[in-house]
């Protein structure tokens, strides 16, 4: 079975980054190998630098890499399609995608406060939305074919997720 892609979308200071990490952590103990890729939109800085791979791409360099026995980390100077990254995951891994919300790709949607739920009526393909404890989101906001959870449900969410993840090619 090919691994799937799921996005965790919602505003700044939102919990998504949190909820990230719960997945990962709830995924992997199930035994599913995990990827994730996240959007930034600011720039970033992926070293200090003074380390040799960040003066070779201060110099000019384009693309840079650097390996050791227990890792490799690749930086392109050039923005990258959520799709084109994607496609450079590992086949087996299930991906998580953090941001991205213009994506048309399956997605949860967390709702904090009442500026969130904006969102629930602007994005394509939310197939679940989180709500912060005490936070009463009206049941008309959600999509119907959404499913609701509290933020802390990594158990349901994840097992949703797992079910309704974008088969992606392999």
């Amino acid at each position: 079975m090919a691994a799937a892609v799921y996005q965790i979308t919602g505003y700044k200071n939102t919990g998504k980054t949190t909820l990230v990490c719960r997945l990962i952590d709830y995924l992997v103990s199930r035994g599913v190998p995990v990827a994730t890729i996240k959007h930034d939109g600011h720039s970033f800085e992926a070293e200090p630098a003074h380390t040799d791979t960040a003066r070779h791409r201060s110099s000019g360099a384009v693309w840079s890499a650097i390996t050791s026995a227990d890792r490799t980390a690749i930086v392109k100077e050039k923005p990258s399609a959520l799709l084109e990254l994607i496609g450079e995951a590992p086949a087996e891994a299930f991906i998580l995608v953090e941001g991205f919300k213009a994506e048309r790709l399956p997605k949860l949607v967390i709702v904090r406060r009442a500026e969130d739920e904006r969102l629930l009526g602007e994005l394509k393909g939310i197939t679940a939305v989180a709500v912060w404890p005490g936070y009463h989101l009206r049941k008309d906001a959600v999509p119907a074919e959404a499913e609701l959870f509290e933020i802390d449900d990594v158990q349901g969410i994840g097992d949703h997720i797992q079910i309704k993840g974008s088969r992606r090619q392999s």
